[in-house]
Parts: structure tokens; C-alpha cells; sequence
């Protein structure tokens, strides 16, 4: 099945600079999508240069500078149709060792940021009555994690704000939707590894963060995170709204 509804569409994607919004990027400029890809440094032009590509510089805690983007965007290049969060930043701290600095950070970035970016982009799809957002949370926003609390809770938070605004703008004909990606080979999955058996001890389990394996027993790619996003984005999906997708190799044991 050929997934459709992204040709000449323009698409927003923050968190583009790298490991999931790097291949979202990717897959909807195969698509046929201009992508405006967003980063806090304007990500680099795709390995083949393309004309349907828009960097950009973009810090999503800062709600100025989101509707300033998307008002220019809007103005210079056309209407946004399809958008997708995936700026986030990781915490894997305990409570008691959390910094107040810490704690608002990670809610800045993974949840301040995508309600920003949804607003701003909910306004101006309201108005057209069309649009698609999706959401990168993790399936952390839904299991609890041994010294990732202030991660989780930024990440169940920004689930149940994207779920609330699709039940807003769901009589307007737009659909959001949640991704939840579970262990995924990213700079912030190696980066928690101590040595080179990082990965093998994530898909068997770690029981003393009291953590499961993952049954697939492999890691997810950023490409597997990708092809569900473009399916939630896609035609395809004309009748999936408020839904969250765990994408994590079986690893919650989630129904």
C-alpha cells in the first residue's frame, strides 16, 4: 500500500536536526512533501540536495519565536498541513537528585514546546479546516522509569495535551495523534550506555531499573519511528484521531 496525502503538502517538523526528526525529514521529502525542518541550529541540507527543503533555526520554549516561524512560513512558503513534534530532551536523574532548573528544562523542551508549536499551527489550520498533527512522545509517558521522572511526567503530559487537542480539533476535520517510540538507536539512547553491551542489556531488560526487554529483541530504528509517523500523517489514516501508537518492539507488554 502507497500512503498518500503528503504530495506538495508542507510539513513542519521540529527535533529535525538529528535521529527521529532527521528521518521523518527524510521520509516525507521522499514523499513528495516541502518539509520545513526546525532545530535550535537550522539542521543541514539532506545528503542529496532538494529544492522542497526549508531549514531552520527554532528554540520551541520560546513562544514568540514559534508563531514568528509559522506566520513566516505561512507568508513566504505556504500553507502548513502537516506537523510533527519530535524536539525533546532527555532526564535520567532521581527525584530527589532533580535540580528545579532540571525539572523545568525537560518540560520546556518535551512539553511547553509542543504545545507552542500545536498552537500556533492549530490556529491556522482551524481556520482552512484541514491539517494533521503528530506527536513523538515515548512509552515512557505511559510506564513508569526507574531515574527518568521528570522525562516521563514531560512525556505523559505532552500525550494528554495532543489528545485534548484532537478532541478540539477533530469537528474541524483535523487529526492528532501520538507516536510513543520505545528504545530507539539515537544519540539519547547510546548516550545513557555505559560501554559497548549497551544495546544487548536494553533488549534483554535491566531488573534493576525493574525495566523489560524489548520481545522483538532489537532496537527500533529511527526509521521505524518514521514510517509510523508518515502512516499517522497519511491518508491512510483518514479516521485516527486521539490515538497513541507504541512503536517499541512489544517492550511495554502494552494492549
Amino acid at each position: 500500500m502507497q500512503l498518500t496525502g503528503f504530495n506538495n503538502r508542507i510539513a513542519l517538523v521540529t527535533g529535525a536536526g538529528g535521529g527521529i526528526g532527521q528521518a521523518v525529514t527524510d521520509a516525507l521529502l521522499a514523499a513528495g512533501s516541502t518539509v520545513v525542518a526546525c532545530d535550535l541550529t537550522a539542521p543541514s541540507q539532506p545528503n542529496h540536495h532538494h529544492d522542497h527543503f526549508h531549514a531552520r533555526a527554532l528554540d520551541v520554549r520560546n513562544s514568540v519565536a514559534v508563531n514568528n516561524l509559522v506566520a513566516d512560513v505561512e507568508a513566504h512558503i505556504g500553507p502548513i498541513d502537516l506537523g510533527v513534534n519530535v524536539a525533546g530532551v532527555l532526564s535520567n536523574t532521581l527525584v530527589t537528585e532533580t535540580s528545579d532548573d532540571a525539572w523545568r528544562q525537560v518540560f520546556a523542551v518535551n512539553c511547553d514546546g509542543v504545545f507552542h508549536v500545536s498552537r500556533a499551527l492549530a490556529q491556522r489550520m482551524q481556520a482552512r479546516q484541514r491539517g494533521v498533527m503528530v506527536t513523538v512522545s515515548s512509552n515512557a509517558a505511559g510506564v513508569p522509569r526507574h531515574a527518568m521522572a521528570a522525562y516521563a511526567a514531560s512525556k505523559a503530559a505532552a500525550t494528554m495535551f495532543t489528545r485534548c487537542l484532537g478532541l478540539e480539533l477533530a469537528p474541524h476535520g483535523i487529526r492528532c495523534n501520538i507516536v510513543a517510540p520505545g528504545s530507539t538507536l539515537t544519540p539519547m539512547q547510546t548516550g545513557m550506555w555505559a560501554d559497548d553491551r549497551g544495546a544487548e542489556r536494553v533488549i534483554a531488560g535491566l531488573p534493576e531499573q525493574y525495566k523489560a526487554g524489548i520481545p522483538l529483541r532489537k532496537l527500533a530504528t529511527p526509521e521505524d519511528i518514521a514510517h509510523a509517523v508518515l502512516f499517522m500523517l497519511s491518508e491512510q489514516a483518514g479516521h485516527i484521531a486521539m490515538s497513541d501508537l507504541y512503536v517499541d518492539g512489544g517492550a511495554t507488554l502494552r494492549a
